[in-house]
């Protein structure tokens, strides 16, 4: 029996929801938990309707905190959503407290699953979490850059008209301005990146990767579709205990911080990190990166 709560019924994680009963995913039982009760349930019951034009049953329901006591996932997409005009660490305070509030909640429950986190800043509320609910490392994993992984392969495949499954480019660092793509790492097929795009190119997709979600947000007010996407599909790799890799944000010893970083993930959670090879220039742009991070988790409060 695969259990998941989500904790936030907004736009991100009731994208997520939708994405969880209309493919294919080995989840048995949803529980959604909102501060509005009301919200909570009426988003239940219209779930519970699609579901019946689903591939399989899934048992939904809006519930409470006791649900988390034999959770295999909590999914935690709570929080101040980022406005237009603001980064994503603009909304550290306002989500700091939020999160302090939850996972106080989930401590007095039984749960020993896996955190699933979506709440931006996403390397901050990751790393929050990780320190609040004194679970293993292995056991929160936050979306990192998967989403920014996911638009470099569909910018990448439009330029050069070839499915982004064979397309195998990352990118990692802060979910934020000072994400990287590791160029000497890419490849096509298995021809190295270098023998598609040049340089010019290169530094435009990863302006446009870095600027995706202010456009969005700019024009819609929101981005939900990919996220809930890339969270599904990190969900899948967990109840499949697949040892697929993706990019989260997850603790990484040696830079002392959660950061987007390859990451082998299965039924434990995260299985192990890859071991990267970068160019010298790449290892100065991940650093600056890390920075970004450490500065903030040393002005906060936890």
């Amino acid at each position: 029996m695969n259990k998941v709560v989500l904790i936030g019924c907004g736009n991100v994680g009731m994208s997520y929801a939708y994405c969880l009963i209309n493919g294919e995913s080995k989840v048995d039982e949803l529980v959604l938990i909102d501060v509005n009760k009301d919200k909570a349930e009426g988003e239940a019951l219209d779930l519970l309707h699609a579901s019946s034009c689903s591939k399989r049953k899934i048992k939904i329901k809006a519930g409470n905190y006791t649900d988390c006591d034999d959770a295999d996932i909590i999914c935690i997409s709570a929080g101040r959503n980022q406005e237009v005009g603001e980064t994503r660490l603009d909304l550290i305070e306002k989500n700091l407290a939020v999160f302090k509030s939850i996972i106080s909640e989930i401590n007095q429950t039984n749960f020993s699953g896996i955190y699933l986190i979506a709440t931006n800043p996403l390397d901050i509320m990751t790393y929050v979490t990780l320190r609040l609910s004194n679970a293993p490392e292995n056991k929160v994993i936050g979306s990192g850059t998967t989403l920014d992984t996911a638009r470099l392969r569909y910018m990448l495949s439009e330029q050069l008209g070839i499915n982004p499954k064979n397309i195998h480019a990352y990118v990692i660092g802060e979910h934020g301005d000072s994400e990287i793509i590791p160029w000497s790492n890419a490849i096509i097929g298995l021809n190295p990146i270098d023998n598609y795009i040049n340089k010019s190119t290169k530094n435009k997709i990863l302006k446009d990767v870095r600027n995706s979600a202010y456009e969005i947000i700019k024009k819609k007010g929101n981005t939900a579709y990919g996220i809930g996407m890339c969270l599904k599909n990190i969900t899948d790799a967990i109840f499949d205990d697949s040892n697929l890799i993706f990019t989260i944000a997850s603790y990484i010893n040696k830079y002392k911080c959660c950061i987007g970083y390859p990451c082998v993930i299965n039924r434990t959670g995260i299985k192990t990190a890859i071991d990267l090879s970068l160019t010298d220039s790449e290892k100065e742009d991940f650093s600056n990166s890390v920075k970004t991070i450490k500065e903030i988790l040393n002005k906060i409060k936890i």
